[in-house]
């Protein structure tokens, strides 16, 4: 399966202001690249890129004052099969986890698992360890918050979350990543793409959040906010939380004027 991905941003800002933009697919998937990705600004800017503390590609730049677009457009292949499921995948002892995941389980900018801690335990504490106990922070999360883009809030926590049970995907995400923390359970937020294949068409199209949890020594991905495996998801970026990974990190005011987004199947013909 073939499946197109970009996006086109129109940011102004009043006096030349440094970015910092993770919109790259991840560098895990350059194998399958099939279009390589083309990006570009309009007024056209030097950008230089490097790779962030938790491997994400990052792009650096000064837009000037006045408005300015970026625009990526790639095409990459999928297997086009959905997220995988392995209910008999197991937890680790925390002294079995490999070094590199207990960053994963301390708290965070927008997860406090110090103030959610006792209810994580009370809800989930007596319900079997492994994948069984994922699904069911997944189902708890998914049916108690509300998704509503119009009470979108980029300060929004995930205990802010829980006790206003309104939210977009991050704080779905947010949410459950705290919980499986909580629960000495690996959790890592990502962003990207996930279109609508195999699903009802979803419109307008937008970047999307989920986690990756880690059971019997592998990262698995859970989906809080639509509850089902799903295919075509393109990793742009992993972190601790939303505060890792943000789209456009803007040292200086910014006023976003235009945001488009696509993801969709493509045929061999159409790929170009």
């Amino acid at each position: 399966m073939l499946i197109r991905y970009g996006y086109e941003i129109t940011l102004h800002c009043q006096q030349p202001t440094a970015l910092v933009c993770l919109l790259s697919v991840h560098e895990d998937r350059a194998a399958d690249m099939r279009v390589p990705e083309t990006t570009f600004t309009t007024p056209q800017v030097p950008t230089t890129t490097y790779r962030d503390l938790f491997g994400n590609r990052c792009r650096r730049f000064v837009a000037p004052a006045g408005d300015l677009t970026m625009w990526g457009d790639a095409t990459i292949e999928d297997d086009g099969l959905p997220d995988r499921v392995l209910p008999d995948a197991r937890e680790l002892p925390v002294q079995d986890l490999p070094d590199d995941c207990l960053a994963y389980l301390l708290g965070s900018r927008y997860c406090e698992t110090d103030r959610l801690s006792q209810t994580a335990w009370d809800l989930f504490g007596t319900v079997t360890p492994g994948w069984g106990r994922v699904q069911a922070i997944c189902d708890f999360v998914n049916g108690h918050i509300r998704f509503d883009y119009m009470q979108a809030r980029s300060t929004r926590t995930a205990l802010e979350a829980f006790q206003e049970r309104v939210g977009v995907c991050r704080d779905y995400a947010h949410l459950a990543v705290a919980l499986c923390r909580c629960l000495n359970i690996p959790a890592r937020y990502v962003n990207g793409h996930l279109g609508d294949i195999g699903v009802p068409v979803v419109d307008p199209m937008d970047f999307s959040a989920w986690m990756e949890v880690f059971l019997d020594g592998a990262w698995y991905t859970f989906d809080p906010r639509n509850n089902r495996p799903r295919i075509g998801r393109i990793v742009v970026a992993r972190g601790r939380d939303a505060a890792d990974v943000p789209l456009i990190n803007s040292f200086g005011p910014h006023v976003l004027k235009a945001f488009r987004v696509w993801t969709y199947e493509v045929s061999g013909a159409e790929q170009g």
